[in-house]
């Protein structure tokens, strides 16, 4: 964050300074855990969940924080410097909001139902060879990790990539108005948090609300083989660019091919190649090289950075542990990114003889629908040419009974509901040459699974772009 007077701040947050000797002192940053918080940095007293952040207040002051903003409903607190507001929470988005007017950077947003993080990434990639720019971190993407997203973008950066979540109508609205993007990149409409959302068309309304909050000089990008996605273009009054493999898209990619060393596709007579055995990642590309395209990188250029570009752990990685290949898609879970993992599991090419073995756990806050969309994934399992299929969970039998549906084997499916009979299933099931899909939603922390390979094996795992075996 570019610094920011005490005093500027309570005016800005409508807020009253107390014991603070110096309102003109400048803060460099924010913070709402102290565990991580910089000399310099304002802390952020927030309360809910599991714990209150004004318990630690003290602790702030002692890294060397100038100002603790803290709610007005407090009492008792300690002496020391503090920013008096009605909601903390609240004021961080605020404060966002407002620093997001001081700055020149473009920002760009990013939402979906699927791929948010790695097309964010992508795109940072294209541009950072040619710009100086910033993106968010880690899962910043919310009402709480956005702002705090906003207030990392300094002076210097000339663009910012953001991720925008939402669990209900409203929320992407809400969070376009604390950074305000000029440019707004839409992955894919799919059945993710049904529970709030109420539907499928509920999802595509939400995330469509990027498309409108975009300005008549900005852009839009349209994942647009998506036919949802593609609609959200009525909703603009900027211009759209539409990418993908249909005939439709203003960007398109063409001679889609899976090599040795990954996915390869052309563009306009540009040759691309992503160092993963991801199809489903194709649009995520074509999002990131329309962008660079726009603000002027050469394509040869963008092809240069895709070449380098590597997953993140849990997004869909592929790993060889102990001869046998991994794809590590642990982060999240939804119907849509469960059938594109098991297409990338389809993608892998095995030695005569082993299998293709997907392991799911539960995908969660799906509401009334959660049974009928694990059957749809269980289903999908067979059809995708999984050859065993072992499910973990309180829905792990409808994953079942929607893969028997489709003519598996019953000596080829496993139900559990405790996480050690997985690792027993799994341990009894996997041998060297075998492919692995390891997913779920965050709350099965089904990473643990990854972990448990990586010990069973006695090596750390390796990464197998360059390293899977040889088509029979």
């Amino acid at each position: 964050m570019d610094p920011v007077s005490l005093q500027r701040m309570a005016e800005v947050l409508d807020g009253q300074l107390i014991d603070v000797p110096d309102p003109a002192r400048l803060a460099t940053g924010v913070s709402i855990d102290t565990r991580t918080l910089d000399a310099g940095s304002v802390f952020w007293a927030l309360s809910g969940g599991s714990t209150d952040g004004h318990r630690f207040l003290a602790e702030a002051w002692n890294r060397g924080s100038p100002l603790a903003v803290v709610g007005s409903d407090q009492v008792n607190l300690p002496a020391g410097p503090k920013l008096v507001v009605r909601s903390p929470r609240e004021s961080l988005s605020t404060l966002a909001a407002w620093y997001r007017r001081q700055l020149d950077s473009l920002v760009i947003g990013v939402t979906g139902s699927v791929g948010k993080t790695t097309t964010r990434d992508l795109i940072y990639t294209v541009l950072s060879g040619e710009f100086a720019g910033c993106r968010a971190e880690r899962n910043f993407n919310n009402e709480l990790g956005l702002p705090l997203s906003v207030l990392r973008i300094e002076a210097e950066h000339e663009f910012a990539v953001l991720e925008l979540a939402a669990r209900r109508a409203g929320d992407i609205r809400n969070l376009a108005e604390i950074c305000q993007p000029e440019v707004g990149v839409v992955t894919a409409v799919g059945p993710a948090h049904l529970e709030t959302f109420g539907s499928l068309d509920g999802v595509e309304w939400g995330k469509g609300e990027l498309i409108e909050a975009l300005p008549s000089s900005g852009f839009a990008l349209l994942a647009s083989d998506d036919p949802r996605v593609r609609r959200m273009a009525r909703r603009a009054r900027c211009r759209v660019i539409h990418v993908g493999q249909s005939d439709h898209c203003d960007l398109r990619a063409t001679s889609l091919e899976m090599t040795s060393e990954g996915l390869a596709f052309r563009v306009d007579g540009q040759q691309y190649h992503l160092r993963a055995f991801a199809p489903h990642l194709l649009s995520n590309c074509l999002c990131a090289i329309a962008i660079g395209i726009e603000v002027g990188v050469a394509p040869a250029q963008i092809a240069e950075a895709l070449g380098e570009f590597q997953l993140l752990d849990g997004r869909g990685r592929v790993l060889s542990i102990d001869g046998v290949t991994v794809i590590d898609d642990t982060y999240n879970a939804s119907l849509s990114s469960v059938e594109a993992g098991l297409r990338h599991l389809a993608s892998l090419p095995l030695i005569a003889g082993r299998r293709r073995i997907a392991v799911l756990g539960d995908m969660l806050e799906l509401g009334k629908n959660a049974i009928d969309i694990h059957v749809l994934a269980g289903r999908s399992c067979v059809e995708r040419g999984a050859d065993l299929v072992l499910a973990f969970g309180e829905h792990a039998g409808a994953i079942i009974s929607g893969a028997a549906e489709r003519g598996a084997a019953v000596h080829h499916l496993a139900e559990v509901h405790d996480y050690e009979a997985l690792l027993a299933i799994l341990d009894c099931w996997i041998e060297p040459g075998d492919a692995v899909l390891v997913k779920g939603s965050r709350g099965m922390r089904m990473e643990r699974v990854i972990d448990w390979l990586r010990a069973r094996s006695g090596h750390s795992a390796e990464l197998a772009a360059t390293a899977l075996p040889r088509c029979a």
